[in-house]
C-alpha cells in the first residue's frame, strides 16, 4: 500500500499588480477613487485570498517596466503550477501600453484587469483599454472591493 505523498502541499499565489498613481490611493482624488490606502487595499487583498485558501502578493510601481517583468515572472509562475494569475490595475497605463498587452499574450498569464473607478463614465481617453483584450475578464467601478471580486475569479478559473 503506497504511502502518505512525500510531496508538501504549496498553496498556490494570486499577484496583485498596482500601476502608476495607485501608491497615492486615499488622498488622490477621494471622490473619484474612495478613501482606502494602498496599504488598506493590500490588507482586503490578503483577507479575500485567506477565505479562498490562496496566497496574495501584493507589488505596486510607477514604472511600466516593472510591471511587464512582474507580467512575465507570473508566466513563468503559472507554467510552473504556483500561481493562478494576476490582478491588475495597470492606472494609466491601461490606456496607453501595448506592451502591458503584449506581456500578458507573450507569458500566458490569467489576468483579471481592474479599476477602482467606472472608467467608462469618465474621459474619453479612459474608455479605451488595451489590456481588455488580452485580459480573460475586467472589473470596473465597484471601488476597492473589485479587488476582492477580481481574486475570486481568478480562483474559478
Amino acid at each position: 500500500m503506497p504511502g502518505p505523498s512525500s510531496q508538501t502541499f504549496q498553496m498556490k499565489t494570486i499577484l496583485v499588480l498596482n500601476g502608476p498613481n495607485l501608491n497615492l490611493l486615499g488622498t488622490r482624488e477621494p471622490a473619484q477613487y474612495g478613501h482606502d490606502t494602498l496599504p488598506d487595499v493590500e490588507r482586503l487583498c490578503a483577507e479575500a485570498g485567506a477565505k479562498l485558501g490562496v496566497a496574495i502578493e501584493c507589488r505596486q510601481t510607477n514604472h511600466e517596466g516593472a510591471l511587464v517583468d512582474w507580467l512575465h515572472e507570473a508566466g513563468r509562475e503559472v507554467a510552473a503550477g504556483r500561481m493562478l494569475g494576476v490582478v491588475l490595475n495597470a492606472g494609466a497605463y491601461t490606456h496607453t501600453s501595448v506592451a502591458l498587452h503584449d506581456a500578458i499574450k507573450g507569458a500566458s498569464v490569467p489576468v483579471i484587469e481592474l479599476h477602482i473607478s467606472n472608467v467608462h463614465a469618465r474621459e474619453a481617453f479612459r474608455h479605451h483599454s488595451f489590456i481588455s483584450p488580452a485580459a480573460r475578464g475586467i472589473i470596473v467601478g465597484l471601488g476597492v472591493k473589485g479587488y476582492a471580486l477580481a481574486i475570486e475569479a481568478l480562483t474559478q478559473l
